[in-house]
Order: C-alpha cells, then sequence, then structure tokens
C-alpha cells in the first residue's frame, strides 16, 4: 500500500541524525528490519524523488513496477536485499533528495537502513571472501607494499592476463580502476613530521595552526603524492604538518561491509591515537572525503557517548576547508606563480555531505587567471562497488554525466578530492588524465 498523499509537503527543518543503535539486540531483530524496510520502501516507491541517483532506487521501483499488484506488497523479499546491495552509503539520497528525513514525523534515514541491513546479514551471514580481502585494506596494502612483493602487484595489475586471473579470483572487474601500489608510502617519506610539539602559525578562531595528518590506506599506500603536496602546500602556509603515532583504516570499507565490530576495532586505534594530538592543541586533517566523514559522521553517531571520538569530530577537517578557514583568517598566501586555466572539478557525494560548501572550488578560485567547472554527479566508484565484477557496468553508468560534462568542457585539468571517483571518470574522458586537487595548488603556487 502507497504511502498516504496527503502529507507528502515533507519537512522544512535542517536534517537530523539520530545515532545508530547498534549493540542493542533489537538493531538486529531480522523481522523488525523487514518491517521497517517495508515501511520506507513503500515511501519511497511513493515519492520516486530519488530515482536517478545510485542503482538502489532504480531496483526497488523497477521491482515494483514489475510485481502483480504494482505495489511493494507484491514484490518478492529477496528483492529488498538487491537493493542493499547496490546502496553504497554515497548519503547522497539523504542530503540532497528526500523530504521526509528527520525531524520529518516519517523519520526516513535510508542509508542507515541499508547499514542496518547489511549488519544483520554480516552478523547472520559473514560475507564472502572477496568481499572480506577487499575491505580489508591495512592487510592488502601491507603485503602488497612489501618491496619484493610490490612490483609483482602492480605488473599483474596492469596486465590484460593479470587481471583476468584476478577477475577469476577475486571477482574484481579486469577494466575497472585499481590503483598501483607503494613500498616507500607516504608515512615512510613524511616520517621526519613525526612529532609531538612545536610551534605553529598563528591561531584563528576556528583553527590551531598546526595539523595532524591522517594519511588514509590510499593516500599512504597508493597515491602518496598526494600527502606529500598537502604538507607542502601547508608548510608554505606556515602550517606545521605531523603524523599521529599509529594509523590503522579509518573502517569506512567495513562499515560499507556491515562489519560493525571491525569498524569498533579500528575505533579504538585511531582515536587514542588521534586524540592525544588534539588534547596538545593540535587540528586534523584528512585527504580523503570519505575517511574525514568516518571521524566526523559515522564514528560520532555510532558512538555517541565516547568523550575522544567527540573530540577527534570536532578537530577534523578536509584540508581545503581548513585552507578556506584559513583564508577567512587573512592568514592564506594568495601570491600564486601559475594559472591553472579551465579546471574540470568532480564534487564526491562523501565531501557533499560534510555540508561544508565548494571549499575546494573557493580555493581554486583564488588563483588567477583560473575557471573551475564545477559537476555535482556521483561517480559511482564507492571503494569496491565500481570494482566487481558485477557492479562495475553500473557504476560507469552513474558516472557517465560526468563523463560528458568533462569531455565537453575543454578543460586543461580533471580533478577531484577522491582519487577512486577521478579514476572512475578519468576512464572515459578523452586524452585528460585524473589529477588532485591539492597537485593543482601545488602547482599554482610554484613550489
Amino acid at each position: 500500500m502507497s504511502a498516504p498523499t496527503d502529507k507528502r509537503e515533507g519537512s522544512l527543518e535542517a536534517p537530523t541524525r539520530h545515532p545508530i543503535d547498534w549493540k542493542s539486540p533489537s538493531f538486529y531483530d531480522e523481522g523488525a528490519l523487514f518491517a521497517e524496510l517495508e515501511r520506507v520502501f513503500d515511501i519511497c516507491h511513493g515519492c520516486r524523488r530519488c530515482f536517478n541517483l545510485c542503482h538502489a532506487f532504480p531496483t526497488l521501483f523497477d521491482a515494483v513496477d514489475e510485481s502483480e499488484s504494482m505495489e511493494l506488497d507484491t514484490v518478492p523479499k529477496e528483492v529488498y536485499w538487491d537493493v542493499v546491495d547496490h546502496c553504497y552509503l554515497c548519503d547522497m539520497c539523504y542530503m540532497t533528495k528526500c523530504p521526509y528525513v528527520p525531524p520529518h514525523e516519517w523519520n526516513v534515514d535510508f542509508p542507515h537502513l541499508m547499514l542496518r541491513a547489511k549488519a544483520v546479514r554480516f552478523r547472520d551471514q559473514g560475507a564472502s571472501r572477496r568481499d572480506r580481502i577487499l575491505t580489508s585494506t591495512d592487510a592488502v596494502g601491507n603485503f602488497a607494499g612489501i618491496p619484493i612483493v610490490v612490483k609483482a602487484v602492480n605488473a599483474v595489475n596492469r596486465s590484460r592476463a593479470g587481471r583476468k586471473l584476478v577477475e577469476k579470483t577475486l571477482g574484481v572487474h579486469p577494466d575497472a580502476p585499481v590503483p598501483d601500489y607503494h613500498a616507500n608510502t607516504a608515512r615512510k617519506r613524511l616520517a621526519s613530521r613525526r612529532a609531538e610539539s612545536g610551534d605553529g602559525a598563528e591561531a584563528t578562531d576556528a583553527t590551531r595552526g598546526r595539523v595532524v595528518l591522517f594519511t588514509t590506506c590510499y593516500g599512504n599506500r597508493n597515491l602518496p603524492s598526494m600527502a606529500e603536496d598537502l604538507v607542502a602546500v601547508f608548510e608554505h602556509n606556515g602550517i606545521p604538518v605531523t603524523l599521529a603515532s599509529s594509523e590503522v583504516c579509518c573502517a569506512m570499507p567495513k562499515l560499507e561491509l556491515g562489519d560493525l565490530s571491525a569498524v569498533e576495532r579500528a575505533k579504538d586505534e585511531n582515536i587514542a591515537a588521534l586524540v592525544r594530538h588534539v588534547d596538545a592543541g593540535w587540528d586534523i586533517v584528512s585527504p580523503i572525503p570519505s575517511c574525514t566523514l568516518m571521524f566526523k559522521q559515522e564514528l560520532p553517531l555510532m558512538f555517541p557517548d565516547d568523550p575522544d571520538v567527540l573530540k577527534v569530530r570536532d578537530a577534523m577537517f578536509d584540508p581545503f576547508e581548513y585552507l578556506a578557514l584559513r583564508h577567512k583568517a587573512g592568514r592564506l598566501d594568495t601570491d600564486f606563480k601559475a594559472s591553472l586555466g579551465k579546471v574540470s572539478y568532480q564534487v564526491p557525494c562523501h565531501l557533499r555531505v560534510q555540508n561544508i560548501g565548494l571549499k575546494t572550488r573557493d580555493i581554486l578560485k583564488l588563483v588567477p587567471d583560473t575557471e573551475v567547472q564545477v559537476i555535482e554527479r556521483c561517480s559511482g566508484h564507492d571503494g569496491t562497488y565500481g570494482v566487481k565484477k558485477e557492479t562495475y557496468e553500473i557504476a560507469k553508468k552513474i558516472a557517465r554525466p560526468i563523463v560528458g560534462k568533462v569531455n565537453g568542457a575543454g578543460a586543461d585539468h580533471f580533478t577531484s578530492d577522491c582519487p577512486m571517483a577521478a579514476e572512475m571518470v578519468a576512464q572515459g574522458v578523452d586524452d585528460r588524465d585524473a589529477e588532485n586537487p591539492m597537485g593543482l595548488l601545488r602547482q599554482a603556487y610554484g613550489i
């Protein structure tokens, strides 16, 4: 039965997020889960504003339209799991489309309902070998980064025969973008900056003028140049950068798998290391939007009563958000040496969710003779969704509008804050490699 139409006015209040009660036994009650899935899916079916986001909504709507009654009551329950599989927790439905999010009385939080379903399934069934491996970024990175192994791993990933082998053994699509691995990681390259104290730039009302860099799995092992660019730009602006004493994956991949106990284990290690710096007067930056969001939103919602989690949340910044705050306080160097021309810039979903505005665009536009074309569309990558053989082609379809805009722009550069999203899009872009925006800013500074 469809949701009543006389109450579809939506809410005009700012959306709020409720804590995730993931340790309650009722959270894992399958009967209660399916009752809530049916309630929310019925509302979504009656609204359909999210038809052009991820593939979860077309999967649901097609199933309803093809059912006997053309309502949810005749949709097979196994289809519910198909919808769950196509949700990669980008949060765009919650943040940009749904009029029924809290505090609306219908209390629709589609992404966190999908998270609950993923957690129930993981607890009851576990996960496939492929999914466990793909989400174990530290284990894979530690092995692939062994000096004697790294060349072989990269060679396999670059060869057609090697990619076919990876498809057969791990279910990774042979055309999906996969990154190189580096034995000389970002944390090794920046080890000299591992300091517990030191003078910083002048503090402002919003920043303390010195930062801890959470390098992230990808920034550490797959794209260490991104971390080096960040350090160069921040230090050029007089902002000291240090590394935490230890760092593990932020656990966003495990969150998307529904392995919430693994999320807690990662939280325990990362928060313990980071909160020491916060207490000593440091801010924190992370170069990957998903990792930043993990500390800003997901961990505080999972552990709302942990004061250290909340301390880290309040000290965590997107790098361009940090630079924008410094600029607002008159503390950013704007003496750029080179223009960037025209830049096509894709805004990652997990950056949009942070509700900080388009800070990357704002900073790049400070560079003289630079035009920034903003593209606010999802790349479809999501870390693992865009590499799996069963979902790669769907991810490419989701990315197609971005590809069309970049190809039609005639830009000098294509960039995205998320290097994984950038590579997904760059596959379809004509004669244009993906670049990191911090690298572009470093180029503009001439450093």
